[in-house]
């Protein structure tokens, strides 16, 4: 062998020779150009940075040159203050990244070293003076608007904040620790949730933002449809959901991947993760990892903390749990919003969640021994990939895996779903069960198990059996199949508002139709043809409730699939993984619904 490698050696070193043989015999000008170019290289190595200062100062002169241009041609539509706004955020990121590579500026750590000349002891009375303060403003804030925007107005969706106070008062009673529970956290989180939602559900100029976000992301996935028009043809939707819906998913997760090799999706993570443990007290891990599921999923986002899994407390593996359990990763959002789940209301519960998440974690399995995961955690790796296009070309590739796991599963659930319930509805046939609507099935059940949950989240009670059916559905089953669920009666919604308004178009020439429907067996049915809304339709509340409810990826399924994540990337914690997996995916329910309680108040 050791001779056959020498041989080998020899052959490459031969080889080597004979290329510089080649060079040699080479003519004039071959050997000119090639002077040439490495003088050229020797510069560029030496003032590649000089270059490079150029070029990106030349391509700011030119942009700037191009934004005054078309702000002096058109200004005032939709297309310009689209324009201003990501220019303004580019700004900012830039500015921002300027500071830090070359400034070192850090404001956290300025605003740590004025507080250390400042005494200990003065230090803490501030800071606890100004947390009360600050938690005394927000609770007198709180109880101001319930009083006047809820209890005078609405009074019924009071039985949300009964819910909210329910799901508290439970998980306290069931806590690990309840004698070490810290009330920061939860109150904190609580807070952020319901300040957020009253920014964007309640403020006109907050939800017309999100509206528009909404928007923008439905329409940048739309783009989706030429990638699968040419690959599967002009009829790919005769296949929605494997050719329309899972193909979203490769072209968002593409967009993340170009996302991260630029730095953006750290730089957002990192502020939101340092934002977060500085107000709720978490931990600098389990907030870095509560900010990452909200854009990526759960297997994925505890890679940002990998190194430091094998030192974590039983109480910060819960939350990291948890916090995979209570959102869901933005290539799966995208295909919801296909479904006609409302956008804005996905986004927003995917930023709530993550807050909720920590809450609920903290109070159910609170934190008895000192973290050993300090601020190094926000030092996030970039990238390996060389260029802009090799990272398209990786989240693609890397999306595959997450499409036939979703496509497998979804399969085998529906298959069992459709077993259990032919099963069951043979055990209700021998006992008389036959009539339509009396028949037992897996979504019967569920929709009287969880109809109290339904009930105290505040969905109207004619509503309530539908959306525990899909509680049930999303907690033993998986939420791709609720919300397929949800989106029924969405579409019902749309189907049934436009005949009702059929009579008033005047475009259409033979109008004989009156829009009359009577109710049978909980489907609408039309009168004047032949056309059922199978399973009715659900209220407006009710369906933002919903949205926020089944946000999330709690189910037994998804148990496996974390305890098989982040058993590989700590082994040594795999039994204290065993031993609060099953808490963390309750947690992770119960901060849905904390989000849907705060959404429907």
């Amino acid at each position: 062998n050791k001779k056959k490698e020498k041989s080998d050696v020899d052959d490459d070193d031969s080889s080597d020779e004979e290329e510089e043989m080649d060079l040699d015999e080479a003519n004039a000008c071959s050997r000119s150009v090639l002077a040439l170019q490495n003088m050229f290289g020797d510069w560029f190595k030496k003032h590649h940075e000089h270059v490079w200062t150029a070029f990106w100062i030349v391509l700011g002169i030119l942009y700037i040159a191009y934004l005054a241009y078309s702000f002096s041609f058109r200004f005032g539509d939709e297309g310009s203050w689209r324009l201003l706004i990501c220019t303004l955020l580019g700004v900012i990121l830039l500015v921002f990244h300027l500071l830090d590579t070359y400034c070192n500026f850090n404001l956290r750590v300025i605003l740590e070293k004025a507080l250390d000349e400042v005494q200990d002891e003065r230090r803490d009375r501030l800071g606890f003076w100004i947390n009360i303060i600050v938690s005394i403003l927000l609770v007198l804030g709180a109880i101001i608007f319930i009083i006047v925007e809820i209890a005078l107005k609405t009074p019924r969706n009071l039985v949300s904040l009964l819910g909210m106070f329910c799901f508290i008062l439970i998980f306290y009673i069931c806590s690990k620790h309840p004698a070490r529970v810290k009330w920061r956290p939860v109150f904190w989180g609580l807070a952020l949730q319901f300040y957020f939602a009253l920014i964007i559900l309640r403020w006109r100029g907050g939800y017309q933002a999100f509206k528009y976000l909404g928007d923008r992301v439905s329409e940048f996935l739309a783009y989706t449809d030429a990638g699968s028009i040419f690959v599967f043809g002009e009829k790919y939707t005769d296949h929605f959901f494997a050719f329309k819906v899972l193909t979203v998913i490769v072209f968002f997760s593409t967009a993340i991947s170009i996302l991260y090799y630029l730095g953006v999706m750290q730089f957002i993570i990192r502020n939101l993760a340092r934002f977060m443990a500085a107000v709720m007290g978490t931990s600098p891990a389990e907030s870095l990892n509560a900010a990452g599921n909200i854009f990526i999923g759960q297997s994925e986002a505890p890679l940002m903390i990998r190194p430091f899994l094998h030192k974590m407390t039983k109480s910060e593996m819960h939350a990291i749990c948890t916090g995979g359990f209570a959102t869901i990763a933005g290539s799966v959002m995208a295909a919801y919003i296909l479904y006609d789940v409302p956008a804005n209301h996905l986004l927003s519960a995917s930023v709530m969640s993550a807050p909720a998440a920590l809450a609920m974690s903290k109070l159910f399995w609170p934190e008895t021994k000192k973290s050993r995961a300090g601020d190094e955690v926000y030092n996030i790796a970039s990238g390996q990939e060389r260029n802009i296009i090799e990272a398209a070309s990786r989240g693609a590739t890397q999306s595959t895996k997450l499409i036939a796991n979703i496509a497998v599963n979804l399969i085998a659930f529906i298959a069992l779903l459709k077993f259990v319930d032919s099963t069951l509805i043979w055990f209700g046939n021998r006992a008389g069960f036959e009539k339509p609507g009396e028949e037992w099935s897996f979504s019967l059940i569920c929709s009287y198990v969880f109809s109290p949950i339904s009930y105290v989240m505040g969905v109207e009670w004619d509503d309530c059996r539908k959306v525990a059916e899909m509680i049930g559905l999303k907690t033993f089953l998986n939420e791709f199949i609720a919300y397929t669920e949800l989106s029924k009666y969405i579409k019902n919604q749309q189907n049934l508002t436009w005949y009702e308004y059929l009579p008033f178009n005047t475009s259409i020439v033979n109008n004989n139709y009156t829009g009359n429907w009577t109710m049978t067996n909980g489907n609408i049915v039309y009168l004047d043809f032949d056309h059922t809304l199978v399973g009715g339709v659900l209220s407006d509340r009710s369906v933002v409730i919903s949205t926020y409810a089944l946000c999330g990826f709690s189910n037994i399924g998804s148990m496996g699939i974390m305890l098989g994540a982040l058993g590989a990337m700590a082994p040594n914690r795999m039994k204290a993984l065993v031993q609060v997996v099953f808490r963390a995916m309750i947690a992770g329910n119960v901060a849905c619904f904390m989000t849907a309680c705060i959404a429907g108040k």
